[in-house]
């Protein structure tokens, strides 16, 4: 807790500072319109896995202090600056993936770290938006792009953006990325890259939105781990989304697919062999919301290799997406299996202004090839804005991953896990 005030204090006199000096000597105000923004983020995670690691019971806290102004009066060049700080009050009761895991603990990937995660200019006219320097990127539903916000310390990337939104109803935007920052601490995070984005979205009716993509990772981008994809990538897609509306009931569909194939982008040095990669993605979503009663239901194929010795890489991978919304939050699939994973699931919920939302998911998996039935998972969610405190939310979230009883059929999943958070979250912003 001390290293939280430390660095809130610290933080705060170095805007005071700037604040005051931002001056030029001829008394044109070199920073205006001046913002401040922060976020405070304790929570609790506990993880209970049917293995011999122990239970895990990680308290941490996420503060955030950041600080964005207009450049020399101006109203389109501006810039923004932002400190993340993920400390632990408790780093002997989890495995942090960078504390020595202590007493074999079950992992929760929240090391203590502090980081600038975002420092960028922006440019902007016309319609148009050049960001240039560290900064978050979200696109779509986060799925394949994201900054994976649900961890403490979140995803960012160091590129050069730009975003044109001059014609109405359409929406363009591309990226070069030279560098991934992850959730991971200390040299780990950082992985160099060249990876281009491009995406574009056409809204013709509140029934309808088409969004094309493609997302070119490097060959050669990887830190040795599964989320990032050495042998690089072309991910190819197309999605069409919409919430029409009958009457009192407001439905929201998705109807995507993607096709993964050979990294058109190669990072400098990488000698390795050009993969021949041939890979698909199907995801089909339908939801409803009638006077706050919610339900859904969802079917995501992701592709699995059959064939591991004829160099075709058939696995569907997505190295840069915020992988936890997905798959059950259990996390047991943010790296897909070889064999490739089937997502049918079910939701039912509430919503309102008053109460909040609550939620509950059921997802069935099942392998796209060779038959294997990895399990079941049931999550809950409960989440609500705190009443007489602006900016304040509360959550309970829970996840119970049930591995398929046949745990010698060849199941990589083969290991029950439970997941328990309790979470406040606090952002506040100076005007």
């Amino acid at each position: 807790m001390k290293k939280i005030v430390r660095l809130s204090v610290a933080t705060a006199m170095l805007m005071g500072m700037g604040a005051v000096s931002a001056q030029a000597a001829d008394g044109v105000s070199l920073l205006s319109n001046v913002k401040v923004k922060g976020e405070i983020r304790p929570r609790y995670e506990m993880v209970d896995a049917d293995n011999n690691s122990g239970n895990a019971n990680a308290v941490t806290n996420r503060f955030v202090l950041g600080v964005g102004a207009d450049i020399a009066g101006t109203d389109w060049l501006s810039a923004y600056g932002e400190m993340t700080d993920v400390h632990s009050l408790n780093d002997h009761n989890y495995n942090s993936t960078n504390n020595g895991n202590p007493n074999n603990k079950q992992v929760v990937a929240d090391p203590e770290q502090t980081r600038l995660t975002q420092a960028y200019i922006d440019v902007k006219g016309g319609g148009a938006l050049l960001r240039a320097g560290r900064q978050m990127v979200n696109l779509d539903n986060q799925r394949f792009v994201g900054a994976v916000g649900w961890r403490q310390m979140p995803q960012t990337y160091d590129a050069i953006l730009l975003a044109y939104g001059g014609v109405k109803n359409l929406s363009l935007a591309a990226a070069y990325v030279t560098q991934v920052n992850t959730i991971k601490a200390d040299a780990a995070n950082s992985v160099d890259t060249r990876t281009v984005i491009l995406h574009a979205s056409y809204k013709a009716a509140d029934a309808l939105t088409v969004t094309a993509y493609d997302y070119m990772i490097g060959a050669g981008t990887g830190d040795g781990s599964a989320h990032l994809n050495t042998l690089g990538s072309d991910t190819i897609g197309i999605a069409f989304t919409g919430k029409p509306k009958l009457g009192d009931i407001v439905l929201n569909y998705r109807a995507e697919y993607a096709k993964k194939t050979d990294a058109t982008m190669e990072n400098a040095g990488w000698d390795g062999k050009d993969a021949d990669i041939d890979a698909d993605y199907i995801n089909v979503e339908l939801g409803m919301n009638m006077n706050g009663i919610l339900a859904g239901v969802g079917y995501e194929v992701q592709s699995g290799d059959d064939d591991l010795t004829d160099g075709t890489k058939e696995t569907f991978s997505t190295p840069l997406g915020t992988n936890h919304k997905f798959n059950g939050w259990a996390d047991q699939f943010l790296a897909t299996p070889t064999q490739g994973l089937e997502d049918l699931n079910f939701m039912l919920g509430y919503k309102s202004k008053d109460l909040g939302v609550f939620k509950v998911i059921y997802h069935d998996f099942q392998s796209d090839v060779e038959n294997i039935s990895y399990g079941s998972e049931v999550d809950a969610l409960y989440k609500r804005a705190v009443p007489g405190v602006k900016g304040l939310t509360g959550m309970l979230k829970y996840a119970d991953y049930s591995a398929d009883d046949s745990k010698a059929s060849g199941n990589p999943k083969s290991t029950d896990v439970q997941k328990f958070w309790v979470m406040l979250d606090y952002k506040f912003t100076s005007n």
